[in-house]
Order: C-alpha cells, then sequence, then structure tokens
C-alpha cells in the first residue's frame, strides 16, 4: 500500500480530500496532513510518503517548491499538484520540471480518483518493469559467466560458511556438492610469445583443461589470474580421492603438450574435506606451484611431495577471524560462547603444544585487533603492564587456557559495547549542545548538525532518534518553541522580532508554527502570562 502526504493551506479541502476519496479501494494510505509547503517537508521526513498530493498556492512555501525539496530528498517521490484555472500555464511548466499530475480546481472527487488510479497504475508499471521476470531471467543467465568467476574467486580468497556457498553455487548453475575437494593451479610457459598469443594458448589450454576435468567428471576447470584453476570435486569418498585427481591432472598435462606443444607445470595442494578449506588448498597449490623454479623438479607438483604437511594442522582461518570479530563487536555473549566453542573444538590432545600455543595467539592477536579498531586499548581494559601472552604460556593446562581466552574475550566484548554505546550517548550530547548554541540559524538543519559532527545524515537521524525519543526536526521546534515562550515572558520584543531570535526568517510561519505547537497565537499567549501574572499579584 503507498503512503500519501496531502497539503493545502485550506482545513475544508484537507478534510474533503480524506472523506471523498475511497482511498483503501485505490491501495493508498493518508499517512500525513499539512497546511503549507514547510510543513510538508518537515512531515516528509518522518512519514517518507510516496506520493504527495499538494496546492500549488500556500503561505511559506508554494507546491511547486515543495516539489523541488521533495525531489532532491527522494527522487522517486511522485507530486501531484492542484491548481486554480489563473495558475494552470504556470502549473503545467512545472510538469517538466519535477511535478507528475496536475489538476485543476474545482474539481469533484471523480476526477481526483481517476488521476490516482492512473498514476498509482504507473507506479505498478514501473515497479512490474523493473521485477520483469523474463527480462530478469535473460540478464541472468547472460551474466553466469561472470557470476561462476565471482563464486570461484571467492572459494579461492575468502572463507564464507558451506551454506552461502552452496546457495550461491546452485543460484549459478554449479555442483559443488561433495566429500571432499582440491586445488589445483596450472600455468603455461610461453615467455617469448606475444601478448595475443599467449592469451590465445591460455584459453586453449582451458578448454582442453575443462574437457578433460569434464570426462573425468573431477569438477570444475576456470581461468583466475592468468592461470587455470583445477577445482577437484570428489564426489565418491573412500581413499581414491586423491588418486582419481592424480589421473585426471596427468591427463590434462599429456592433453596439452600434445595438442598444444606448450610447456606448462602444475602446483596442487592437499586434498582438504570442506569448502572452507579450499582456500588452504589454493594457497598450498601456488605454493607447490613455485618450487618450479628448483632444478629437476617435475611439471605436476603435489605440495605433499615438497614440505612436510603436518595432519590435521590447527589454522585460525578467516571465516573463524570475521565470526570472532563480529561476536566481539556487535554479537551477544550466547553468540560469543557459541564461536568460541568452535574455535576450541578445533584442538585436539593429537596438537602439539606449540601449535595449540601459536593458535591461541593468533584468536588473542585477532581480539586485541578488535579492541584497538574500536578505540579501545587493552591497557586500559587489563590494566598497565598486563602481560597477556606470557599469562597464556603460565597456564598448567589447556583447559585452563582455553578459560582465559574466554575471559579475555568477554571482558573486550563488553567494553567495546558499553564504548559504542558512550559514542552514541556524545555524538547525540554534541548535536544537543551544537543545536541549543545555533538554533537561532533559519538555515540550521540536519546536514548541518551532520556537518559539524562528520557524520552520515542516515546514521545521526537513528541514534538521535533512539536517544531522544524524537526526530530532529521534533526537537529543533522544540528548543526553538521553549525560547519563544521564555522571550514572549521575559521581554517586550515584538513577535516579529522574537521569530528571529529563534530561527524563523519568516515571522507568519513562527506564527503559525507556535499557534500549532502552543495552542494559541503568540499575541495570546502573551496576554495569558500578563492575566495570570496580575492574579498572582492581586492575592
Amino acid at each position: 500500500m503507498y503512503r500519501v502526504l496531502l497539503v493545502d493551506d485550506e482545513e475544508d479541502v484537507r478534510e474533503g480530500l480524506v472523506v471523498e476519496v475511497d482511498w483503501e479501494a485505490l491501495d493508498l494510505r493518508i499517512v500525513g496532513l499539512a497546511e503549507n509547503g514547510r510543513e510538508a517537508l518537515e512531515m516528509a521526513e518522518r512519514v517518507e510518503p510516496d506520493i504527495v498530493v499538494t496546492d500549488i498556492s500556500m503561505p511559506f512555501m508554494d507546491g511547486l517548491e515543495l516539489a523541488k525539496r521533495l525531489r532532491e530528498r527522494n527522487p522517486l517521490v511522485k507530486v501531484v499538484i492542484l491548481t486554480g484555472y489563473d495558475e494552470f500555464d504556470y502549473a503545467r511548466q512545472a510538469v517538466s520540471l519535477s511535478v507528475d499530475e496536475y489538476l485543476l480546481k474545482p474539481f469533484s472527487a471523480g476526477h481526483l480518483t481517476d488521476l490516482l488510479t492512473r498514476l498509482r497504475a504507473q507506479m505498478a508499471d514501473e515497479v512490474a518493469e523493473r521485477e520483469d521476470v523474463q527480462q530478469l531471467r535473460d540478464h541472468y543467465y547472460t551474466s553466469l559467466p561472470l557470476l561462476q568467476a565471482d563464486l570461484m574467486a571467492t572459494l579461492l580468497h575468502r572463507q564464507k560458511s558451506p551454506e552461502y556457498i552452496h546457495g550461491k553455487a546452485k543460484q549459478c548453475g554449479l555442483d559443488l556438492q561433495g566429500e571432499r575437494y582440491g586445488v589445483s593451479v596450472l600455468t603455461l610457459h610461453m615467455d617469448g610469445d606475444q601478448s595475443e598469443d599467449v592469451e590465445l594458448k591460455q584459453f586453449a589450454a582451458l578448454n582442453i583443461a575443462a574437457e578433460v576435468w569434464a570426462e573425468h567428471g573431477a569438477g570444475h576447470a576456470f581461468m583466475h589470474q592468468e592461470t587455470i584453476v583445477l577445482l577437484y570435486v570428489d564426489r565418491w569418498g573412500g581413499g581414491d580421492g586423491e588418486k582419481r585427481q592424480q589421473q585426471a591432472l596427468e591427463n590434462v598435462m599429456r592433453s596439452i603438450n600434445h595438442y598444444l606443444r606448450v610447456p606448462a607445470t602444475v602446483g596442487s595442494g592437499s586434498i582438504v574435506n570442506t569448502l572452507a578449506g579450499v582456500k588452504h588448498a589454493y594457497e598450498d597449490a601456488l605454493l607447490a606451484l613455485d618450487y618450479r623454479l628448483v632444478p629437476g623438479t617435475d611439471p605436476l607438483i603435489y605440495i605433499a611431495d615438497v614440505e612436510r604437511q603436518t595432519a590435521g594442522k590447527l589454522r585460525f582461518d578467516e571465516l573463524k577471524q570475521q565470526t570472532l570479530t563480529r561476536c566481539l563487536k556487535a554479537g551477544t555473549q550466547a553468540e560469543l560462547e557459541e564461536t568460541l566453542a568452535i574455535i576450541f573444538r578445533e584442538i585436539t590432545v593429537e596438537h602439539g603444544r606449540s601449535d595449540i600455543q601459536l593458535y591461541l595467539i593468533e584468536v588473542l592477536t585477532n581480539v586485541w585487533k578488535a579492541a584497538q579498531a574500536s578505540g579501545e586499548a587493552m591497557e586500559d581494559i587489563f590494566g598497565a603492564g598486563f602481560q597477556l601472552y606470557a599469562d597464556l604460556f603460565r597456564l598448567p593446562g589447556l583447559s585452563e587456557a582455553q578459560g582465559k581466552v574466554r575471559e579475555v574475550c568477554l571482558l573486550v566484548q563488553q567494553r567495546i559495547a558499553s564504548g559504542r554505546q558512550h559514542v552514541y550517548k556524545d555524538i547525540v550530547e554534541q548535536a544537543l549542545s551544537f543545536t541549543k548554541e545555533h538554533y537561532a540559524d533559519p538555515d540550521l538543519s540536519i546536514q548541518k548538525v551532520c556537518g559539524h559532527l562528520h557524520i552520515s545524515s542516515g546514521y545521526f537521524c537513528g541514534i538521535f532518534k533512539k536517544e531522544v525519543q524524537l526526530t530532529f526536526l521534533q526537537y529543533l521546534m522544540q528548543i526553538r518553541m521553549e525560547a519563544a515562550k521564555e522571550l514572549l515572558r521575559s521581554t517586550v520584543m515584538k513577535s516579529f522580532e522574537i521569530a528571529g531570535q529563534v530561527g524563523f526568517a519568516e515571522p507568519n510561519y513562527f506564527s503559525f508554527c507556535f499557534k500549532k505547537h502552543i495552542g494559541v497565537s503568540p499575541k495570546e499567549y502573551r496576554k495569558q502570562i500578563a492575566l495570570t501574572a496580575s492574579e498572582g499579584t492581586s492575592r
């Protein structure tokens, strides 16, 4: 249901628009009524209308200026101008500028209903165009190779959850379901060839590799950073995964040599058990590829042959780092406890003491970085002269070490949360102070306050309303009204002078706002104060 803001300086017109049109039948809902353009502009910031129906001729800000300001803030808002015949040419010029429709006065409810029906259909067409299934599908399939390449790059360089990877793979037509995974990197050696020939031969090598890889049902082959990456997906399980991968790699090398007559080298990492481990397998494959510079090395290099690999190596990988950092900065205690349980679960009695210590040091270093990034000093949390790593090494056993890490994480999480709340309050306090000092400036706005605080308006509006329970414009109006009341009570200044003192460039708009918020005009308010004072004196 679309939101509508009605703007007209005549009360009977506003009420007539409300009751004479079946808004609900049009799938529209009235979210605000304003008496002039200035008030409508302030109201629009709170109610975020989709459609604004406004009179063209109003005090303080006319309909065209309102339309222009609305479009500056939200280009998607639809504006309908209500205009008299004598203003018709003026209004018609506005259609090419910032107005979607105009309606001549006097008009019937039927005329307005027809206009709104047409506008509502136009908005629905715009949405439908964005959501056109066939058009989106055509564009999607055209983009599939790019989406697949992007996913593969994510696999090699980032660590995401299996659910995320499998979901993305399904969307772009890739099957990554497997028991285990391996990564091999193939590079051609064509130092003297022209760049165009190099690219053609790389493309030819990719086609050959992909064809052989498909024949073996081995997984996926793709180009990445000028190398051919062969992602092995072991769909069979059992103990012969390495053998299947080796046979496929040997056939790839044999075919490239046979058809292209170009020397090539393959570096192959160890097979891993999870998709998250593909990143490490890729890193090992690149490391194996570096050994091609060693004299006498075979063109097919396995990392396990050239480097001693520790079974079940402890890795504080990127996924764990990201999860821990998020929990420390914005998570709950329960989420942090769950993350730590996953981190500690990697440690077994089979790992050596030095491996465990290094692993826990990496965890604590990540905690330290998270605290530092949040503006918190570890010295302030644990006291001057603290020895985080040394304390860890002095502990007698694994359970005590884990307890220490947990204690550190909980303290840092609490400190970051407390600091964030303090930052919120500090920002709002600065905004309140700045507003109190500058409320007399007619140009004071959210943008000016945010410029002073060096923060975005979206972020500011959210925390300001949360802390103050008012929008900024509501608070500013409240400050100005209180200041005006004080001047009316304590001075003999005229109303137009007070208007300038409290931030209103137009005295008439000040009187309008004062009566709307206080219930009486400035003149009547001053009379009431004088009457109350005289009655108190007579007693």
